[in-house]
């Protein structure tokens, strides 16, 4: 079955305006998100209608994934405008901006965000008499939010939510043997890419579910004897619980994200590790990606290529020469054409470098960037999270191509290939780039498909939002070569 990008193909709004506190409101979690200031101005004017439909939209807020969150609406107009100024913004905040702020969950997280004035909104919305139009609008309006939205609010209330979604019974199921599990895990298999849909049928462990299940068990570090033992059950079982906080988290990262988001782009999903590319708004290119390892994540940035660099050398970073290249002699430096230049290892060009045939510069202070790879073997693992935190992308060359031709510049490149030393083509506009996390993707039928979180990034989100944290299972470490 082929995923959509979820990445690539959602987009929300946040603000820039800071709210009041939110207190997230659980049986078994009273975590807080930090309080931030209210505006120095704050609205005023509200009416016994205008505080009812503040009241009916928060009520309403299990449609975003905020209903483990409270919002103190209870004030009357009049004496309480101010608590009920703090309660509309709030809400706003967490509507168009997201309930929690990236930039602290995560060291790094510059993609970019949306400015959105709520004062002044919501004292027009005060004025116009009807609050709930205007936070209706808040939130992101594109179709896959709604799914989403949908696909949240029918997953079973929290306390009904069982254990596991597949029993274990204690009894592993041993390749060619039939139990009643076996159409749940193979469900799960071709959610995680697993496995083909087509090849998700019947009740029985069959050669192509045991090839699935040996893959996914080599990239957990388990045994890979096709057998689903506890270990296995772990990785593929998602509770009701599970699935609905998945489900919150990538809505709140989407509502991180800005609204308006350049028609002409590159996304890279990290999670999937899969890049969608663009142009004038409109998908026209999809492709897998290797990304950092989950001990050197990709971050999440928002950066512009600016040129495309045909043949390029790499300079090894101190981090890779001292863990990686230390007591390395000369035959070694040599096999891999690598010489010592101003005090830096220095790979020289050519197929064997470790950025391959072409490097697309970005512009940032974190010296993230998407290449090229001679590894060409690492684009048939499931699991790609490979790298040491730059980008490799599939048919890089071809990739290059696309974007020489869309920019102009077709000729200046292949050019700079025709050197067959390191060449710069300075496109004549940056194409914006941002990086970003999402482990919920749509299937064919545009229904939420849960992934991996390879990275386990969602259960910092998921904490924040009242949510708590999942059982969740990460790709085990693998040798990888020293290239970013």
């Amino acid at each position: 079955m082929r995923l959509g990008l979820i990445g690539a193909s959602l987009l929300a709004m946040t603000c820039a305006l800071s709210a009041c506190e939110v207190k997230t409101t659980t049986a078994s979690n009273t975590q807080q998100p930090a309080a931030a200031a209210a505006p120095a101005a704050a609205p005023t004017g509200w009416t016994t209608t205008t505080a009812g439909q503040l009241r009916k939209a928060i009520a309403a807020r299990g449609a975003h994934g905020l209903d483990r969150m409270s919002f103190d609406a209870s004030a009357q107009p009049g004496a309480g405008d101010d608590a009920l100024t703090k309660a509309a913004l709030a809400y706003g905040k967490a509507l168009s901006q997201g309930a929690t702020d990236p930039t602290k969950l995560f060291d790094v997280y510059t993609v970019p965000r949306p400015q959105v004035d709520l004062g002044r909104g919501l004292a027009a919305a005060l004025q116009a008499g009807d609050v709930g139009k205007w936070l209706a609008g808040l939130a992101p309006q594109d179709e896959n939010y709604a799914r989403l939205s949908k696909a949240y609010l029918a997953t079973p209330k929290w306390e009904q939510t069982p254990a596991s979604a597949i029993p274990d019974t204690g009894k592993p199921i041993k390749p060619g043997e039939a139990d009643p599990r076996v159409p749940a895990i193979a469900h799960q298999l071709v959610a995680f890419d697993y496995l083909d849909k087509a090849a998700a049928q019947g009740d029985r462990l069959t050669p192509a579910m045991i090839l699935a299940i040996k893959k996914m068990q080599a990239d957990y570090g388990i045994k890979p004897d096709g057998m689903i033992g506890s270990a296995a059950l772990g990785i593929l079982n998602l509770s009701d619980a599970d699935r609905a906080r998945a489900i919150a988290v990538n809505m709140e990262r989407l509502r991180w994200l800005d609204r308006n988001a350049p028609t002409t782009r590159i996304d890279v999903n990290l999670a999937a590790a899969r890049l969608s590319y663009w142009r004038d708004g409109k998908l026209v290119d999809s492709r897998k990606v290797v990304v950092g390892e989950p001990d050197k994540e990709t971050p999440q940035l928002g950066s512009p290529i600016f040129r495309l660099v045909a043949n390029p050398t790499w300079t090894v970073p101190r981090s890779v020469e001292k863990k990686e290249m230390a007591g390395k002699g000369a035959g070694y430096l040599r096999a891999n054409n690598l010489a010592w230049k101003n005090g830096w290892l220095v790979q020289q060009s050519g197929p064997k470098n470790s950025l391959g045939l072409v490097k697309f510069d970005m512009s940032n202070e974190h010296a993230i960037y998407l290449h090229d790879t001679p590894a060409k073997q690492l684009f048939a693992e499931i699991q790609r999270q490979r790298s040491h935190g730059c980008v490799r992308v599939e048919d890089a060359l071809g990739f290059a191509e696309l974007l020489a031709k869309d920019e102009g510049v077709t000729d200046q490149w292949h050019a700079a290939r025709a050197t067959g030393k390191e060449t710069f083509v300075k496109l004549p506009k940056e194409i914006p780039v941002r990086l970003l996390y999402q482990t919920v993707l749509f299937d064919d039928a545009g229904e939420p498909v849960i992934r991996a979180d390879p990275y386990g990034w969602n259960d910092r989100v998921a904490v924040a939002l009242g949510l708590g944290t999942s059982a969740s299972y990460k790709p085990a470490a693998r040798d990888a070569d020293v290239g970013p």
